[in-house]
């Protein structure tokens, strides 16, 4: 089961017998503690680890030496100094790269065998892969309606979407590691998994819940000739989270009313915009997501 020291190589079939030894309790176990997925960092440095655990009284600890053997090189491995028995190596793997094939190697002497002579034991065959795409917690996992919330992680671009289940989010692209999205209209008090889309592969954030909130709008109607202008007021019931919130405003006569995106600043619990008369025609303006689902603030715009 073990080999001389110039051994180097290991062989098909040989991980099912390094499992024999370890069940019939030879000098050692070898345990690989390496996730088979790291996520990618800026040092592009990746830890492989394992624990090497002497299990005979003959075998002389002092000599232990442990390697992992990378790219057909034989790497020693550093004593971990916070555990006992856990072994280290920080990887350099290049960027074009997607991970890497590795084993490990002890060598030790036994107490009754001749001091020159030592006995290596390998362990099975492994692959790590560095995940260079993911998302990390979102900042909230709860929100109303129109709330600014923040994704990060790594590998986003400005071609990703948020998704509240099958809604799609208004998204900013703010680096690759952030993204921040706005609450879209949905049903308020449910749960939505909360996933980011982009570049045919689908990240999955996490649960969000959709709370429900109130709001008023003064004028609750609007009566303007062409080209005149109106304040109007939307008021929250509580202070703006961070990063604002969007509140989603729409209109069945675009060519009749003309006003800016409405957002509470962060903090405030109103915001006061302009709105201005085109062309003539009747319809309404329509607030998502608050009281019932929608509050309805007709509009009519006559000619001069």
């Amino acid at each position: 089961m073990t080999r001389p020291s110039q051994a180097r190589r290991i062989f098909p079939g040989f991980a099912a017998a390094v499992a024999l030894l370890t069940l019939a309790g030879c000098n050692l176990t070898i345990t690989n503690l390496t996730p088979d997925v790291l996520r990618e960092n800026p040092s592009q440095l990746y830890t492989i680890s394992v624990r090497v655990t002497p299990t005979s009284r003959d075998l002389d600890r002092s000599s232990l030496q442990v390697s992992v053997i990378i790219d057909g090189q034989d790497q020693p491995m550093k004593k971990s100094a916070e555990t006992n028995d856990v072994y280290e190596y920080d990887y350099p793997l290049a960027r074009d790269r997607d991970g890497a094939s590795y084993y490990f190697l002890a060598r030790f002497r036994s107490n009754s065998d001749d001091p020159s002579k030592s006995t290596e034991m390998y362990s099975e065959k492994r692959h790590f892969t560095v995940e260079r795409r993911y998302s990390l917690p979102m900042e909230a996992n709860r929100g109303p309606v129109g709330a600014r919330v923040s994704v990060v992680g790594r590998g986003f671009t400005p071609q990703d979407v948020v998704y509240l289940d099958a809604t799609a989010a208004r998204t900013v692209f703010e680096s690759p590691g952030s993204l921040s999205f706005f609450v879209p209209a949905v049903e308020p008090n449910r749960i939505y998994n909360v996933a980011v889309s982009g570049g045919g592969t689908t990240l999955s954030v996490g649960p969000f819940r959709a709370d429900a909130t109130g709001a008023t709008v003064t004028p609750s109607a609007l009566t303007l000739r062409s080209g005149e202008s109106q304040t109007v007021t939307f008021t929250i019931p509580t202070a703006a989270p961070q990063g604002g919130l969007l509140l989603d405003v729409t209109t069945d006569v675009p060519e009749s009313v003309i006003m800016p995106e409405v957002v509470v600043p962060e903090g405030s619990t109103n915001v006061v915009i302009t709105v201005q008369a085109g062309k003539p025609g009747a319809g309404a303006l329509y607030l998502k997501g608050f009281g019932q689902g929608e509050i309805t603030i007709p509009v009519s715009v006559s000619g001069r």
